[in-house]
């Protein structure tokens, strides 16, 4: 609790910090003995160039993602090297039946055939 608090008041800080090097002219920072600082072009530059990182970034991770996704044609989707060894009997009669994933001709049997009366 006591980290959390000490890094939220040294993230204060610095946004306070920031702020006032960006909006504070070089004339009165001078004035006062602080002259040792970065050009006020970085005040705008680097938050730009931290969000154009982070639109690379997030682009650059839904083109992986795109690029490591099976097709949609694929039989990869429908089932997987897991689901094909799963138990399939209940553990008790009239229990709740194992967790497990559910075949496509499953899917299809109950959602497409009518039912037999």
């Amino acid at each position: 609790m006591q980290t959390i608090m000490l890094i939220c008041c040294y993230h204060f800080l610095s946004i306070v910090l920031y702020c006032l090097w960006a909006f504070v002219p070089d004339e009165w920072l001078h004035s006062i003995g602080l002259t040792y600082w970065p050009q006020k072009y970085w005040a705008l530059a680097a938050p730009i160039y931290l969000l154009v990182a982070l639109m690379i970034f997030v682009l650059l991770l839904f083109g992986v993602n795109f690029n490591n996704t099976a097709p949609l044609d694929s039989v990869d989707n429908i089932t997987d090297v897991y689901a094909q060894g799963q138990r399939t009997e209940c553990s008790r009669k009239g229990g709740i039946p194992r967790l497990r994933d559910v075949s496509i001709s499953e899917v299809n049997q109950m959602f497409y055939l009518s039912p037999k009366m």
